[in-house]
């Protein structure tokens, strides 16, 4: 059973998404919270799997809860829903250790499949999260379905793996461990891949390498 938290600072919303997440059999939601502050505090209480964190609040805004509980509780994953998807607003939930950002017109069954993903470690993205923040890559081609770059195939074994595992949200301890390398070598191959696709830091990685995470599967 996958324990949520559901963190938005409208009633109605929350009432909504109670009832339609209660339909799925393995999501139990553990509580409700209208504000970023309460939901710090809740989650201490309550420790959920997932919190489902909206991003504009009064009081304490998405982006600094998710920062707090992305600090102050490691294994907790938080998934974005919100109206806004202004560029700022996702760019800075991702730094702060969002897992995911979906926008709420998301039909109930693929928000409960995100759900699930996040709470197995998996970036989730909607469709026009994807390609907005695509934009901040000049050398890659925006379109509905991005055509995986040749640099890619450029990339050895061990960087793909390590850039698959970076769409995970590992951080570099965890990637270290599931590959039997040291952490300094972790480091190394980040840079070289970072350097490689000319990406700014980890983040943009994650949202790359999730954007062609079949191709890096499939080519390892």
């Amino acid at each position: 059973m996958i324990k949520v938290l559901l963190v938005d600072d409208q009633g109605l919303i929350r009432q909504g998404l109670r009832a339609l997440l209660e339909l799925e059999p393995d999501l139990e939601i553990v509580g409700e919270a209208e504000n970023g502050e309460v939901a710090i505090n809740l989650v201490a209480q309550l420790q959920p799997d997932v919190v489902l964190m909206d991003i504009r609040m009064p009081i304490m805004d998405g982006v600094a809860a998710t920062q707090e509980i992305h600090k102050q509780f490691t294994g907790i994953k938080v998934l974005v829903l919100t109206t806004f998807d202004d560029q700022e607003y996702v760019t800075a939930a991702l730094q702060n250790g969002a897992m995911g950002y979906l926008l709420k017109d998301t039909p109930s069954e693929e928000l409960a499949v995100a759900i699930r993903a996040v709470y197995k470690g998996y970036t989730q993205l909607g469709p026009g999260i994807v390609k907005k923040l695509l934009t901040q890559f000049s050398h890659v081609e925006v379109t509905h379905s991005p055509q995986v770059p040749a640099i890619l195939s450029e990339l050895t074994p061990r960087e793909k793996e390590v850039l698959r595992l970076i769409a995970t949200g590992a951080s570099n301890r965890e990637i270290s461990q599931k590959l039997y390398i040291s952490e300094g070598t972790v480091k190394n191959h980040v840079t070289n891949i970072l350097n490689r696709l000319n990406l700014r830091d980890r983040t943009q990685a994650a949202i790359f390498a999730n954007t062609f995470l079949a191709f890096l599967e499939q080519n390892i």
